[in-house]
């Protein structure tokens, strides 16, 4: 009974030690020249208010607590398309 437990102690410390090398040299390391070129200011619609963020190649969606997405152009910040959501 001793030596299943410890040979099942080994086994996870190594899978434990196996998964922490795959998640250090498969995960980018972190580079400062990476950037989210965003506008310097978007201007929602009155009222609105931003519940969620995501950027495409040339643009930037908000969602709105009011189901509305509201994409913008990634370098002028002017809004490109509204989408009602239903």
């Amino acid at each position: 009974m001793r030596r299943l437990v410890t040979s099942l102690l080994v086994v996870m410390i190594l899978g434990f030690l196996l998964l922490i090398g795959l998640l250090v040299t498969r995960f980018p390391t972190m580079d400062a020249s990476v950037s989210f070129d965003l506008p310097e200011n978007i201007a929602l619609p009155a009222g609105a208010t931003a519940q969620n963020f995501t950027r495409g190649a040339d643009w930037v969606a908000i969602v709105t607590t009011d189901n509305q997405i509201l994409i913008f152009d990634a370098t002028s910040g002017a809004l490109r398309q509204t989408v009602e959501i239903e």
